[in-house]
């Protein structure tokens, strides 16, 4: 854990807030504080955004080796501090230790190790014609950032932006603090210049307005639902920055009617529970040929059963607990909302799980006979809730897919290749994963529609971070 809870950290330095205000931080397994946060004002923000100012234009100027160099160290301290970093969000959030050490603390150095191997290639400089098109760090970036995977939305962020010499504020979740100071610590120790990595906790409404209104501000990336993501545009537009979001999502899976069905559920099921169900870009709403669901619901409730909801520190835990008492009441409506509209529940419901009296645990749950209009088919639910839908035909899949206001993820399994690539040619999402494949941290991350816009990742994640500059008559 962090010694520095009550602290932020500006212009290179650990230093006292401006307010005494604090928040209690929640082990969801537990449902007790164990630390306090500040909650930064906008005086805090102001000094941090006064400080990344000050260090632009230096930084910005600094040469390749450079932030090589120091990308290195940030990353030999992160493997360093990765068994702290994994006790922090396995005990703000709730994962599991198991996935906290590899998948969650994992994305967040994934991400570094990335932007490092772009940054040693990049080409941020192109001839066209006579004119040189050059490539410069945009300035100043707030960057916003999520509770649910942590580590892997700071990485993916500060990684680019220090590589190509933006200076930033970053402002965690108020909800899972503490592995963000545990990233600000390394931060520190890797030497950053004073003022290019600043750090305010706080609330949306006060530290995430004011860096995204702030006219010093030259780019906010933010993270997180789509509601929040329309306030950060709207604070944003008076000062025409630009915005980077990644938003919500309600991603479809198709099984296709030549898929192994029983393999390709049982995938399906357990990626949407894993996490908890808290991932933006969970296959949540899994479409399976009408003649078959009753196959893909035995399938799946075998998944659910076997899915260990409990003590995210305990051998043999599969899910831990939804990470607030906020999301915990949410998801119970919604899986109540999905009983009343008439969904046929097949694993799971309402409640905590068998043996669970205390906790924001929720039962694996399966709903099948769903309509795409019904609410759960609807609605990001953000936990362990898996929706199967039949479809008649491969056509009306494909409609029912693309039938949402998100685009961020989808799914398609085949057992013939180019019958899934022709399939997912057509689902309107930024990302599809074929036959079960993994994502690619040198790919691009993001989403269609209200799922967002810009992309994280990869050399497509320095892109939002850089400005394009023509110089005429340059040879």
């Amino acid at each position: 854990m962090s010694e520095h809870n009550l602290q932020f950290y500006i212009d290179g330095a650990w230093v006292a807030p401006i307010s005494n205000v604090t928040l209690d931080v929640f082990d969801p397994a537990t449902e007790e504080a164990f630390t306090k946060i500040t909650l930064g004002t906008v005086e805090d923000t102001d000094k941090a955004i006064a400080a990344a100012k000050k260090a632009f234009p230096s930084f910005s100027r600094t040469s390749r080796k450079e932030r090589i160099e120091l990308l290195e160290r940030v990353i030999e301290i992160y493997k360093r501090r990765s068994g702290d970093m994994a006790e922090a969000i396995s005990r703000e959030m709730g994962a599991p230790m198991s996935l906290a050490k590899t998948a969650q603390a994992g994305a967040g150095l994934g991400h570094l190790v990335q932007a490092l191997e772009v940054l040693k290639t990049y080409e941020f400089d192109e001839m066209i014609n006579k004119t040189m098109v050059t490539r410069e760090p945009i300035g100043v970036v707030g960057l916003i950032t999520p509770w649910n995977w942590p580590m892997n939305q700071i990485g993916c962020k500060v990684g680019p932006a220090l590589a190509t010499g933006c200076t930033m504020v970053l402002k965690p979740s108020e909800i899972a603090p503490v592995s963000g100071l545990v990233f600000t610590e390394i931060m520190h120790e890797a030497g950053v210049p004073a003022g290019v990595y600043n750090m305010v906790n706080g609330d949306g409404a006060t530290v995430g307005h004011r860096l995204s209104s702030h006219p010093d501000i030259d780019m906010v990336s933010f993270t997180g639902s789509t509601r929040a993501g329309i306030l950060v545009a709207k604070a944003a537009a008076d000062t025409v920055k630009r915005v980077a979001q990644e938003l919500g999502g309600k991603s479809p899976n198709i099984i296709l009617a030549d898929a192994d069905i029983v393999r390709a559920v049982t995938h399906g099921a357990r990626s949407c529970f894993n996490n908890s169900g808290q991932s933006c870009n969970a296959p949540t709403r899994m479409l399976v040929p009408a003649d078959r669901q009753e196959e893909a619901i035995a399938v799946a409730r075998e998944v659910a059963e076997k899915t260990i909801a409990g003590d995210p520190r305990a051998e043999g835990t599969t899910i831990g607990p939804v990470a607030s008492d906020i999301q915990f009441a949410k998801i119970q409506k919604l899986i109540e909302q999905g009983i009343a509209e008439g969904a046929r529940l097949v694993a799971g419901g309402p409640g905590r799980p068998a043996g669970l009296n205390k906790g924001y645990y929720i039962r694996p749950t399966v709903f099948a006979d769903v309509t795409n209009t019904m609410t759960i088919a609807r609605e990001e639910i953000f936990g362990p809730v898996l929706s199967i839908l039949p479809y008649r035909s491969e056509e009306e899949a494909i409609e029912i897919a693309n039938d949402t206001a998100y685009g961020l993820s989808s799914y398609v399994t085949s057992g013939d290749l180019d019958h899934a690539r022709q399939v997912a040619r057509r689902i309107r999402a930024g990302m599809v994963h074929i036959n079960g494949a993994g994502g690619d941290l040198a790919a691009p991350f993001g989403g269609y529609k209200q799922s967002g816009n810009g992309r994280e990742w990869g050399r497509y994640g320095f892109e939002d971070f850089l400005e394009v500059k023509s110089m005429f008559g340059h040879q």
